[in-house]
């Protein structure tokens, strides 16, 4: 099984950024944990992270045609505002899990809004950097392309 793991802005700031909302986990200390458990799963993994909303689409479409099985998104900001990721996602039709770091519905009410989220088989929120984990094992327990 082959997932896609991809990140909007400012996640390649994590252990940074706001501590409070996102932790002390970096960047770089999240890639190691995602490529651990892929590893003890026997997923292959892709990792992507972009500042820009058109290498998201990009990345989506990328999945598609690179036959993964399925995505795990962290859109960052991109959530409230990008009905270009919600229609990348849904012309591709992989099962996609929406993930984030912070509880997004406990913070300011434009947090609460996801265009993604129509698009997703589920969304993981709140869980800190476990929440990327337990999309994976979501995907994997659902089948990946099978999900629908």
């Amino acid at each position: 099984m082959k997932l896609y793991i991809l990140n909007g802005p400012n996640l390649n700031l994590l252990g940074i950024r706001e501590p409070e909302h996102y932790g002390r986990t970096t960047y770089e200390d999240l890639l190691a944990l995602i490529r651990e458990h892929a590893k003890k799963r026997g997923v292959e993994v892709v990792l992507r992270q972009s500042n820009h909303e058109g290498d998201l689409v990009d990345w989506i479409q990328e999945a598609y045609f690179e036959k993964a099985d399925g995505i795990v998104i962290n859109p960052g900001a991109y959530t409230h505002t990008s009905i270009a990721l919600l229609d990348a996602i849904k012309s591709v039709s992989l099962p996609t899990v929406e993930v984030h770091i912070s509880r997004v519905e406990e913070r300011e009410e434009f947090r609460r809004i996801s265009y993604l989220r129509a698009a997703c088989v589920a969304t993981v929120s709140g869980r800190g950097v476990q929440g990327y984990l337990d999309a994976m094992d979501l995907l994997l327990e659902r089948g990946g392309k099978e999900c629908k």
